[in-house]
């Protein structure tokens, strides 16, 4: 696969108010993938895009496996209401982190929404239990709101036909 660059990368506008819009757009990707109408601008498939997503949701209720410099916490701090609710940048690699995140496994789009769907269940009824790597202590609806974010870049880059 040739990897594309995704700062440049065709995007759809999302806008997810709820985690239930998230668990709907969701399913309503995985049905225009099985109809053959689902085209990704991305670098990624739509499973490994679901299982990213689960990821990260996981990570605030299981503890996540890396820490971030003192120096890029104090500096995101500043920019916690811009993201909680902007509009994420695409092409953004974490420092240190071979692949430039994390969860980007080779998935089936089944596999994927599985996890994912598993993963907002427990963010839709259980408050996060663990700090954010870069912006400390987060409520729940600011939990909430982070990963709405992430989801609407990332599925950005699928196309329903």
């Amino acid at each position: 696969m040739i990897e594309r660059s995704t700062k440049a990368a065709e995007r759809r506008e999302l806008r997810l108010g709820a985690v239930a819009d998230l668990r709907r757009e969701a399913l309503a990707l995985a049905e225009a993938e099985r109809a053959g109408t689902l085209r990704m601008s991305g670098n990624w498939s739509l499973g490994q895009v679901f299982g990213h997503l689960a990821t990260w949701i996981g990570f605030c209720f299981d503890g996540f496996p890396f820490k971030t410099a003192a120096p890029i916490r104090w500096i995101m701090r500043f920019r916690k209401n811009a993201t909680l609710n902007g509009r994420m940048s695409a092409g953004i690699r974490i420092p240190g982190m071979a692949a430039g995140t994390m969860g980007t496994e080779p998935l089936s789009t089944e596999a994927g929404l599985a996890r994912l769907l598993q993963e907002l269940d427990r963010l839709e009824t259980t408050p996060p239990r663990h700090p954010s790597p870069l912006f400390g202590p987060l409520t729940h609806d600011e939990w909430t709101r982070l990963h709405l974010r992430h989801a609407e870049l990332h599925l950005g880059f699928a196309h329903p036909g």
